[in-house]
């Protein structure tokens, strides 16, 4: 019994020192996407080695099928839409894909209001 016991409160004490679920950074896409492809191409290769997209990793979700464990603040409706997700939750969006220089200054101000980023990407 006493073993039981002991096993029970360690894996409480574990479960409760992991952390919150981490950020993360939702692209919401569809095939056929123009603006897509041109984010695949441009931006995609090199988000997870930024700052950045160490600290919002990304995550990749299809249109047509929301995923269950997250909760949008309004339907996507557009591709690329952006999502920064914190627990489940909607934080914030960008819609679209415009370019670099505005995907970068854009997702970098979305993170430092909303999730409280300070480094420098690239």
């Amino acid at each position: 019994m006493f073993l039981r016991q002991t096993i029970a409160a360690l894996v409480v004490m574990l479960l409760a020192a992991l952390p919150a679920r981490a950020l993360e950074l939702i692209i919401v896409e569809q095939p056929g996407c123009y603006a897509c492809k041109q984010w695949n191409a441009e931006i995609a290769p090199i988000y997870p080695k930024t700052e950045v997209g160490q600290f919002a990793p990304l995550r990749r979700e299809q249109l047509n099928a929301p995923p269950d464990d997250v909760t949008y603040s309004r339907p996507v409706n557009f591709t690329p839409t952006f999502l920064l997700i914190r627990d489940g939750a909607e934080l914030a969006r960008l819609e679209g894909y415009p370019g670099q220089d505005f995907f970068w200054w854009q997702i970098e101000r979305m993170i430092t209001e909303f999730a409280g980023f300070e480094g420098a990407t690239r």
